[in-house]
Order: C-alpha cells, then structure tokens, then sequence
C-alpha cells in the first residue's frame, strides 16, 4: 500500500518556521490525519477543526470537518464531508495536492499542508518522518474575542444626556399625527 509524505507548516506570527513532515497510508481517513497532527504539535485537539481542499494560492475549497454539523440542511448545496468518512486518496486531484486545517476556531490555529511525496510503502500508523522548530504551547493563542475587544472587556458608562457621540439626539422627536 502507498504512502504519502505531507509538509505540515504551521502558520505563525512568529518569524520562526515550525513544520513537520508525516509519512500516512494513502487509504487512511483525515479523522487520522487529524490525530497525527495533533500528536507532531503536541497539541490536545479537543477542539473543532475542519481540513480544506485547497489549490495552488492556498484558498479554500470543498471542507471536511471533524464532526457532522449539517443537520439535514437542504439549503447546503454542498455539505462538508467528515473525517472519519473520507480517505485522502478520494481527494487528491495534484500531484503537490494542498489541504488547510483550521483548529479551534476562537483560537484559529492555521496548518498548511502540501503533499511533498509518494512513498512505496506505508507506515501501519502514521508516522512524523520529520520536525524542524519547536511548536508553540497551544494555549499561547490568543482568542479571537480577545483580539476584537482586548483581554479585558470593558463596559460603558450609562449615561442620560441628551447628546450621543453619533448624533441621535441632535433632532427632535417628529410627532407623525402632526402631518395629518
């Protein structure tokens, strides 16, 4: 049974590359690949994630997602696929085939994977064939909210004044019965 070696680069704001190199059957499911990237980065992975078939400029395609979240939605014209239902021989369509997996959504941890090459044979189970830069503890992300609003969340001073800083109460209050 082949193998495939993908490159596994974690998009970071840091100017340090940390990637891995992980040797998988092409006949095992992305719930797999999943795990064995969580385990590269010492990362828990109790959070969602969901992988994305991409192309050449790194844009999302068709998702396939950790858990089943179409809840027989008819509107979707086309539903993500799950993990533990998709081999990743089905979605090779290039020879460097790309995919992004986005896990823990608040968090928005970023992998961008690439397929680098084709093994003769495979690994029973996943395999890291190679780490270069040490991965960052998984909590050191800051949460989306955080980064919207700040670590600490402030709230405003009620106030009664007839003056707002946008101007809705620069006019009067127009009596509609007037212009009967």
């Amino acid at each position: 049974m082949p193998g495939l070696k993908f490159r596994v680069l974690l998009d970071s704001d840091k100017n340090e590359e940390v990637f891995r190199d992980i040797l998988i059957s092409n006949e095992a499911d992305f719930e797999t690949f999943y795990n064995a990237i969580m385990a590269a980065f010492d990362f828990k992975g109790d959070q969602m994630a969901s992988f994305y078939v991409s192309n050449d400029n790194w844009d999302k395609g068709h998702e396939l997602s950790l858990l089943d979240l179409s809840y027989d939605d008819d509107a979707i014209d086309e539903p993500a696929s799950v993990m533990k239902h998709a081999k990743i021989q089905d979605f090779l369509t290039e020879p460097d085939q790309r995919f992004i997996l986005v896990y823990d959504f608040m968090r928005m941890w970023i992998f961008l994977i690439e397929l680098i090459a084709y093994e003769k044979e495979a690994p029973e189970t996943p395999l890291m064939a190679l780490a270069i830069g040490k991965a960052p503890q998984e909590s050191t992300k800051t949460m989306l909210d955080e980064n919207l609003f700040g670590a600490e969340s402030q709230v405003l001073p009620d106030t009664d004044d007839d003056d707002d800083e946008f101007g809705f109460q620069d006019y009067d209050d127009v009596n509609y019965r007037d212009w009967e």
